[in-house]
Parts: structure tokens; C-alpha cells; sequence
């Protein structure tokens, strides 16, 4: 959870952000949403945003990323937002990113638009949501691998993508928070690396903790292979609902 000064630093941005731009929702990503914040990690704001129609359809469509980086009264704030209708197209090739956002466990905002979306974004889910949070969970343990300091840090963003990523295959829900995981699919080991990174985000691992972490990673990638063939999830996501979504959106906000 955020603290005072967090919760204040946060409500500054979004104030001024949503004058600029209707959000459908913003969540509450990276270490405090995964379940591990050290007193020195940023605050991560990750927003959906629906643009004017207006502003699609002529010669020179406005859809670029809304991006913001300040430190606000001693708080680092990371926020950043996607227009809705490449997120929902993300949600249909499995990109964990975006259902994270619309799906959130943390939201800082959140819309009517979004009580109308949620339920159909969780019937749109698939198992092409494989192929991202594997994917990227391999990305992060080549550059733990190749960093000079290996950090407790990329340890746990290794564990919790994967995880994130098997859970989501087994029971259509998409849960962030490594804590959650760690217990519901059998890595105790977890409680003492979200220890360990508490002290810090650069707190590095020592030579005894190296071993256990790459088995702890083994374990990990190991269960999201073997939820892929278990999976509750279809193979190919259902377009057409959420197209049709879309659509009116576009007709309610031209």
C-alpha cells in the first residue's frame, strides 16, 4: 500500500494527467504492485486512456504514449499511458502488460468505462499470454545472468512474471503480487529474497543465496510450461466482443 506522501504525489499527477486525457483506469505497477516496494523504489502509474474519435480519423491520428518521469515532493513517479485501442488489441495477442492494467488488483483510478470492460476483457484473455509472460521472464533472467551485480531485485521480477503467467493459464485471474503466488503455488523460498530486497533496489546477491535462486527460477519456468497444456484458458481469444466495445467507445466520445 502507499504511504501519505505516495497517495499525495500520485493525485498530483493524475490530477494533471487526466486534464489532459480521459483515463479509463490507471493501476498501480512494479514493486508495489508486486508485492516487494524498498523504501527507495519509484512509484509506477500505468494508465489506459480513450482519445477523442475525432482525433483518429483524419490524415494525422494523435495515439503516441503519454509519458511523465518527476520526482514530486521527494517521491520519483514513473507514469505512463496507452490509448485503448492498442491496448485492447495487446489484450488479444496476450500482452500482460495491458490485461495487468485492466485488470488490476491496485487501481489508482478507475472508470464506469472500466466495470463495462473488465468482464469482457477476462473472456478475451487466452493462451497467447504464454508467449509474453515467458517470454519475458527469460529476457529478465539472460540480464541477471550477464549483469556484472545480480540483484535480489531481477530474482524476484524473474519469479513473478512467471508465476504471474502460470497462475493466469491455470485459473483465468491475473494476479501481480509475488507474495500471493509464492504461496499459492508452492515457493516459501520467496519470503526471504522479498526480505532481502526490502533493504533496497540495488541490494545485490551474495554467493550462497545465487544457486538457490537460479533453482528457485528453474522451478518457476518449469510451472508455467506445465500450466500452458493445463491451461483453462482457449487457444485463440473471441475478437468480436471486444471490437464491438471498441466501436461504441468511439461513438460515445467522438
Amino acid at each position: 500500500m502507499l504511504d501519505a506522501r505516495q497517495t499525495a504525489a500520485a493525485d498530483q499527477v493524475l490530477d494533471e494527467e487526466g486534464a489532459r486525457r480521459r483515463h479509463v483506469v490507471v493501476a498501480l505497477s512494479g514493486a508495489h504492485a508486486y508485492g516487494f516496494p524498498s523504501p527507495d523504489s519509484d512509484l509506477d502509474l500505468k494508465g489506459v486512456h480513450v482519445a477523442p474519435t475525432r482525433d483518429l480519423v483524419g490524415l494525422s491520428p494523435t495515439i503516441a504514449p503519454a509519458e511523465r518521469m518527476e520526482i514530486v515532493d521527494g517521491v520519483e513517479v514513473d507514469y505512463s499511458s496507452n490509448e485503448i485501442g492498442a491496448v485492447l488489441l495487446g489484450v488479444l495477442q496476450g500482452n500482460g502488460n495491458y490485461l495487468e492494467r485492466l485488470l488490476p488488483l491496485l487501481p489508482v483510478r478507475r472508470s464506469t468505462e472500466l466495470d463495462e470492460l473488465a468482464p469482457r476483457v477476462k473472456r478475451a484473455m487466452s493462451r497467447r499470454l504464454f508467449r509474453h509472460y515467458r517470454g519475458f521472464s527469460e529476457g529478465q533472467r539472460r540480464e541477471l545472468e550477464k549483469a556484472e551485480k545480480r540483484t535480489v531485485k531481477k530474482v524476484l521480477y524473474v519469479l513473478r512474471t512467471a508465476l504471474t503467467g502460470t497462475h493466469a493459464l491455470l485459473t483465468g485471474e491475473v494476479v501481480p503480487d509475488l507474495r500471493v503466488l509464492a504461496e499459492a503455488h508452492g515457493f516459501p523460498e520467496v519470503r526471504a529474497l522479498i526480505a532481502r530486497k526490502q533493504e533496497g533496489e540495488r541490494v545485490a546477491l551474495d554467493d550462497a543465496e545465487l544457486e538457490p535462486a537460479r533453482a528457485s527460477m528453474d522451478r518457476a519456468f518449469a510451472a508455467i510450461e506445465a500450466a500452458r497444456g493445463r491451461s483453462v484458458l482457449p487457444e485463440e481469444p473471441d475478437v468480436a466482443e471486444l471490437d464491438a466495445f471498441l466501436i461504441e467507445l468511439r461513438r460515445r466520445y467522438f
